[in-house]
């Protein structure tokens, strides 16, 4: 099949719908789809049942509501169109209430309170804004999966579309008073795009199998270096190897059958490191596409006798994986709002739609960082691979220049259309960019949108697009409202544009945010430099937080309280995994390996010894063998006592800190002692791949 006959094929798409559906209903769809009007039953009656005819003639026997629950993954629970005939037969059946709504287990996920255990009833709507599609497995089985949200008997969000689809409804309704008060008449409606970058490793089926580490923890709890790591340089944009390309290949047809852009894809900076990059799509259907992207990623792997980890740090000493979040604001009719043209100082629109991204992130920081915690992205967050945990904003010389001299009532010259000439006749000159990119920056203005490049590679895209969406709505809120009561706008947008440089400038920096020289100067600059999960996440439950979200009906308090314990208590069961995983490796594996070693040196020294021959090598390697062997025996009894302790808490937030504190240290401590026995234990008395294993055999 060619590739434009496969992109979309499983997609009951705007082009399906308009040939499946009579007029009327395709039109009264439609409308609610773009105006956001309430679907009418009997036209949901008509849709479900052209739905069904549709999937059913491509081989599905059975439809699900897909739903993004608390858990960081999907959730699904497949029904069959078959019902029972009053002849004793069967016929295919799907209702217009059965698309609409489901009711599953409520009680089954994380609730973070808004539920108790014994309160079961839950309920899902379907999101008629992310189209329908199939999923197919690798047995055949074709499903219809209806993106759906997921919410409590009472009304609260108990997933992340929920708040996302709210978080939209605000920045467009934000946005819309801006553009309006700017004298824009032909825009109705605003939407957030994203465009995620997934990075991942794939691994030999074989290795991972044997590292329970990677199968219960997605990391390797232990290892030692291999010898050669990253230093070359010499993976990033490399050659794919042949095995590779054949699971990417396959990848990307499971992805453009259910109408995903995978555009992009290379190697990455680590060895057995990767990246997959969509085209940008509004951002409740980019997120639903990239918790896809994850699952297609685990499931085609795995084909192919690999395994893809999505770990932020899956490998100790080389990158790990992130997943940079290319936002930005569009018109209905595709006006990039924050496009700068060829004048940027010329520009006021997107000089006023910027200065709200910088006012938002200055103000908010906290909450964006909060939005990026997870056990995972702590080991990756500060490294010299990834942006620290200080938010800032890069918007390059050209642009920060222009909002400097407008700070100052100074004239702006526009530099127009620069090229690059390198020398070479053959050559084309190349247009050059208004901006440099700057890959060290958490936050970094590439263009015509924003590129927060702190979210993990394991997390969903939801809880980072939330929190943009609705610091970007109070930030237009307060543009527009300025606007709107201001008798010349022209010199109020000036002034505006003036005072957020003036008071929120120091959320700016365009130099290398890696060095210690930046964490020094955001210290005196007033930036927050939250360097674990456990405080980030407090962020959530500050009383400015709460008032934020509640007054654009994005979060109630009683959800970001239900969220902040979730978070939390998945931080304290994660350490908890990853602790038992490491007591586990080291009581029943690593040690008596070490100690196996140890026997063969000590019956190596008596026999050269009855031979009279000189045994100090020997002798030498016991001697460090068994130092390290008493200290991980020590540092494993550190480690138990530790996880004890800690299970004992029952305050959620006490117990997270504990195994911060605590078990985290310990754990670090053994590790450090049993990747100095891998460097003296024979590898083929090993009892586990090593990273040379896990990264170069491929």
């Amino acid at each position: 099949m060619e590739i434009t006959a496969v992109f979309g094929s499983n997609v009951f798409s705007d082009k399906v719908m308009k040939e499946r559906l009579p007029k009327e209903a395709y039109k009264a769809l439609k409308e609610s789809i773009e105006k956001e009007v309430p679907l009418r039953p009997e036209i949901a009656e008509v849709v479900a049942n052209a739905m069904k005819d549709w999937a059913v003639e491509k081989g599905a026997t059975h439809y699900t509501h897909w739903f993004q629950p608390l858990t960081g993954i999907t959730a699904e629970k497949h029904d069959s169109f078959i019902s029972p005939s009053t002849n004793g037969s069967g016929h295919l059946e799907f209702s217009g209430k059965q698309l609409i709504q489901g009711e599953p287990d409520a009680s089954s996920f994380p609730s973070g309170g808004l539920r108790s255990t014994f309160e079961a009833r839950g309920y899902t709507a379907w999101d008629c804004t992310s189209p329908a599609f199939l999923k197919e497995d690798a047995s055949g089985n074709v499903t219809l999966t209806i993106p759906t949200a997921f919410y409590s008997y009472n009304g609260e969000a108990l997933d992340k579309k929920t708040p996302l689809l709210r978080s939209m409804k605000a920045v467009s309704k934000q946005a819309m008073r801006v553009l309006k008060a700017l004298g824009n008449t032909t825009s109705n409606r605003v939407s957030s795009t994203v465009g995620p970058e997934q990075e991942y490793f794939l691994v030999d089926r074989k290795f991972y199998t044997e590292r329970i580490d990677l199968m219960l923890t997605g990391r390797t709890v232990f290892g030692a270096p291999a010898p050669k790591g990253q230093e070359l340089e010499d993976q990033y944009f490399g050659f794919i190897k042949d095995r590779v390309s054949a699971y990417m290949h396959d990848l990307n047809r499971e992805l453009w059958k259910m109408g995903i852009t995978a555009k992009t894809q290379h190697n990455e900076v680590a060895p057995a490191q990767y990246e997959l990059a969509p085209l940008f799509s509004t951002t409740n259907i980019a997120t639903d596409h990239n918790q896809l992207v994850m699952e297609t990623m685990q499931k085609v792997a795995l084909r192919h006798d690999l395994v893809c980890l999505l770990h932020e740090k899956p490998y100790a000493g080389i990158n790990g994986s992130g997943k940079h979040n290319n936002w930005s604001l569009s018109t209905d009719d595709g006006i990039n709002l924050l496009d700068p043209g060829h004048t940027p100082g010329e520009n006021k629109q997107f000089l006023l739609f910027l200065s709200a991204l910088i006012k938002a992130v200055d103000t908010h920081a906290d909450i964006l960082r909060a939005t990026c915690a997870c056990a995972g992205n702590d080991h990756r967050l500060g490294a010299n691979e990834a942006p620290p945990a200080v938010i800032s904003i890069f918007l390059g010389e050209e642009l920060t220049a222009v909002l400097e001299k407008l700070s100052k009532d100074e004239p702006v010259t526009a530099k127009g259309a620069q090229y690059l000439k390198v020398g070479v006749d053959t050559l084309p000159a190349i247009p050059k960019d208004n901006t440099d990119r700057n890959r060290t920056s958490p936050f970094a203005f590439t263009g015509n949108k924003f590129e927060f490049r702190m979210v993990g590679s394991s997390q969903s895209i939801a809880g980072a697009n939330v929190a943009l969406n609705t610091i970007a709505a109070e930030a237009l809120d307060e543009i527009a409202t300025r606007l709107e009561n201001a008798k010349d706008k022209n010199a109020e947008a000036a002034a505006i544009i003036k005072e957020t440089y003036r008071k929120h400038g120091r959320i700016l920096f365009n130099g290398n945010n890696y060095s210690e020289e930046w964490l020094q100067e955001a210290e005196k600059r007033g930036l927050p430099n939250v360097r674990n999960s456990v405080d980030a996440l407090k962020a959530l439950v500050t009383d400015k937080a709460q008032t934020l979200f509640e007054k654009y009906g994005v979060l109630s308090r009683k959800e970001l309280h239900s969220r902040y314990e979730i978070y939390i208590e998945t931080y304290a069961k994660q350490i908890n995994i990853e602790a038992l995983a490491a007591i586990d490796m080291a009581k029943k594996q690593l040690i008596p390996a070490a100690v196996e070693y140890a026997t063969f040196l000590t019956d190596s020294v008596s026999s050269f010894k009855a031979a009279s021959v000189g045994a100090s090598v020997q002798e030498d390697l016991l001697k460090k063998l068994g130092a390290l062997l008493a200290s991980s025996y020590k540092s494993l009894g550190r480690l138990e006592a530790a996880v004890a302790e800690a299970k004992k808490t029952e305050d959620c937030v006490k117990k997270a800190e504990m195994y911060r504190d605590e078990v985290v240290g310990a754990m670090q401590a053994l590790r450090t002692d049993i990747d100095a026995m891998e460097m003296l234990v024979p590898r083929d008395m090993w009892p586990v791949p090593t990273y040379a294993d896990l990264l170069f055999k491929l």
